[in-house]
């Protein structure tokens, strides 16, 4: 028989409401305090990200910036705020759907970051997956050892009923158990995508040699699999993955991310991640990827392309639905618009995340500041 699951009321949403504009006090520590060498590759590497920038001290020392720079998804790691960790009704799920963040400044090699945030809104949709589902909002800042504010970003979560969900999965009743295993040619097609990704790295891309209409190399990730996504926490750190003692004290202070197994032992809800039936609870096709890795794949597209004297300077990514193992992703952008700003030249970019059947997994813009010859 399924689970029943606690049910967003009125009181809970009340009790939220009010907590907005209010700064966050108390909350879990993030994953990462200290911008390390170990912490940055074990990041770049949880998405898939070789660029020697961020892993290599040799080629880093060589760059304008002296040493190791941290990728700019790699603040996920600093704030469990930003990555979907959110407070009030107890027990009801929720989905990472999108971020919007601004870059102020590089974060380099044994930066320390502290943040601050607060719930920015509340507002309510109704979805055809979930029925009623609220939109949760968390604004969070980012500070260096200095206090100079590095970077500022908006997230968000969907909170719905998970009852509601499983009911009304008909968004994935198709995708559910039509993975058909790929051809070896298949594989071995996809991995020239692998094998010819370019990192433009030291070669500057100027934006005087950029026009409207350029297209962004395609990148894909996948096939996915549990062990990406395994991959992919090792180096976030997750929000609720915690052991023995650790994981009964979360559980005594939070009664509701207790969810029971099939041993009638609470579990965290991060396990739909990696536990197919239980992602199958919630209305989901099976166990999927995070929605921070997606939106650091996206990042991942346009640092590839921009090279080390370009700077990512603004993401927005929205989640549309979710990749479970099986699924490859191809990431496509292209160049919207030039112009120039407080004496900076900047692009922006339109990218789409596609599965291999074409749909629509995410989307997303970003403003990169390119060198100039001049």
């Amino acid at each position: 028989m399924s689970a029943k699951f606690p049910k967003i009321t009125e009181e809970g949403l009340a009790d939220l409401r009010s907590r907005i504009g209010i700064k966050i006090e108390n909350t879990v520590e993030p994953w990462n305090y200290e911008a390390t060498r170990d912490a940055i590759r074990h990041y770049a590497h949880g998405i898939g990200d070789d660029n020697p920038l961020w892993t290599d001290p040799d080629y880093a020392a060589k760059t304008k910036y002296g040493s190791i720079v941290a990728l700019p998804s790699f603040l996920f790691t600093t704030s469990r705020i930003i990555s979907g960790y959110c407070g009030g009704l107890s027990g009801v799920h929720a989905m990472w759907a999108g971020a919007d963040w601004t870059w102020h400044k590089p974060v380099l090699r044994n930066d320390t970051i502290r943040t601050e945030a607060y719930l920015k809104d509340l507002v309510e949709h109704q979805t055809k997956f979930a029925g009623r589902s609220f939109q949760q909002i968390y604004h969070v800042d980012f500070f260096n050892q200095h206090g100079d504010l590095v970077c500022e970003a908006d997230s968000w979560v969907f909170r719905t009923d998970r009852d509601e969900a499983r009911e009304r999965g008909t968004k994935y009743t198709e995708a559910r158990g039509r993975v058909e295993p790929f051809t070896d040619e298949q594989l071995a097609e996809w991995g020239k995508l692998y094998a010819n990704e370019e990192i433009r790295g030291a070669t500057p891309r100027y934006w005087e040699d950029v026009n409207v209409g350029d297209e962004l190399p395609r990148m894909m990730k996948g096939p996915m699999t549990v062990t990406g996504f395994i991959c992919y926490a090792q180096g976030w750190g997750g929000l609720y993955i915690r052991a023995n003692k650790l994981a009964w004290k979360m559980q005594q202070a939070h009664p509701g991310l207790g969810i029971k197994n099939r041993f009638n032992v609470p579990d965290c809800p991060e396990r739909v991640h990696w536990d197919e039936a239980f992602a199958l609870e919630v209305g989901a096709p099976g166990a999927y990827d995070y929605g921070p890795e997606r939106n650091s794949w996206l990042t991942h597209h346009v640092t590839n392309w921009i090279g080390d004297d370009g700077f990512l300077h603004k993401s927005k990514c929205q989640i549309r639905r979710h990749n479970p193992d099986g699924d490859v992703i191809f990431i496509d952008g292209s160049v919207t618009r030039k112009f120039e700003e407080n004496g900076k030249k900047y692009v922006e970019i339109q990218q789409l995340a596609t599965t291999h059947r074409g749909e629509t997994s995410a989307f997303g813009t970003a403003i990169a500041e390119l060198p100039s010859k001049g």
